[in-house]
């Protein structure tokens, strides 16, 4: 077990800034065991779930990643419910590992359990997902997307895509799970890319929680209730995968008659793309194991590390997708 000289002092000195918007496993302690020597770094890491594709390479990318590079990785599924990650996280407290990790099912109610953790000198990464908490010593660092960024560009191809055109569009949005930071700031940079575009209207808005399954029944019910639609967005591929499947049992073509606008660009989803179901897709890229295995290890050696870490990412059309899709890892 790593010696851990990162003292309290040190972790409430760092620099605060505001925590920005950060995307959506396998079994309990999937990978893990015990410290292999006393300059084993050892992980604690509670993943959301595996309520997407794009959650499943992420677990992958983690898992991974962490046997390249000789870190002891115990491995948590909290199966979608933040009192699961509350209760892993005091789990790996009580273990004494060198660094927790975690990707917050929510934004909220952190603060307690993360001071368990300052106090007892382990330091805490946050990866995909912020937490909204206004005392941003209790974490070392937050590696992940900007949700809000993502909405944004999705706001500006739609915004592009109907540019000099005043006739109404209809927008549909399939949420992501209520109350996670990649719903709301995706939500809100869509919301604010559009505002300018009276003519573009979200008439509808409900979540999916990011599941293939809830994408296609919420989708069955717009198109129940709302018969003109003419574009889908979703805030992840899979829930666009499922409306999918609701948009041709109604008769409709997918990509023509109704348009729609993905996040991820995991393989399916760029397969739809590249079949011309979907219509654009803004990348969020699952594989931060990596970068996290190097953040753990300068945080596991009491380095301050900066507070923001942002992963790098593109969008693609359909004929950058048929491009791109033969070399996709995920």
């Amino acid at each position: 077990m790593v010696r851990r000289n990162i003292s309290a002092a040190v972790l409430s000195g760092v620099l605060a800034v505001s925590a920005l918007a950060g995307c959506g496993g396998g079994g309990d302690d999937a990978g893990s065991g015990n410290s292999g020597g006393d300059d084993k770094i050892t992980l604690g890491f509670s993943q959301v779930g595996a309520e997407s594709g794009w959650r499943t390479a992420n677990t992958k990318s983690i898992q991974e990643s962490a046997a390249s590079a000789g870190i002891d990785l115990k491995f948590s599924d909290a199966q979608g419910k933040q009192e699961n990650q509350i209760s892993a996280i005091r789990n790996f407290i009580t273990q004494k590992v060198d660094v927790i990790a975690f990707s917050p099912v929510v934004t909220s109610g952190w603060d307690a359990v993360l001071k368990e953790a300052k106090d007892a000198g382990i330091p805490v990464i946050l990866t995909d997902r912020a937490v909204d908490s206004q005392d941003t010593s209790l974490y070392e660092t937050f590696i992940g997307s900007d949700f809000v960024e993502e909405g944004k560009k999705a706001g500006d191809w739609l915004v592009k895509e109907y540019e000099g055109k005043t006739d109404k569009v209809n927008v549909v949005e399939l949420q992501g799970t209520t109350g996670s930071a990649p719903a709301i700031d995706r939500q809100k940079g869509f919301a604010e890319a559009i505002k300018a575009n009276p003519n573009i209207t979200i008439v509808k808005s409900q979540t999916g929680d990011f599941k293939r399954a809830d994408g296609k029944t919420v989708m069955e019910t717009f198109l129940q209730s709302t018969p003109d639609i003419d574009v889908l967005y979703a805030h992840n591929d899979d829930m666009g995968l499922g409306a999918i499947e609701a948009i041709e049992a109604a008769g409709k073509k997918p990509g023509t008659d109704i348009k729609i606008i993905t996040v991820d660009a995991v393989k399916d989803g760029m397969t739809a793309l590249a079949d011309g179901k979907i219509n654009f897709i803004v990348e969020c890229s699952p594989l931060l194991g990596p970068q996290l295995m190097d953040l753990a290890k300068k945080a596991a050696a009491g380095e301050t590390l900066e507070k923001r870490v942002l992963t790098e990412e593109t969008t693609f059309t359909q004929e950058q997708a048929k491009t791109e899709l033969p070399n996709r890892k995920y």
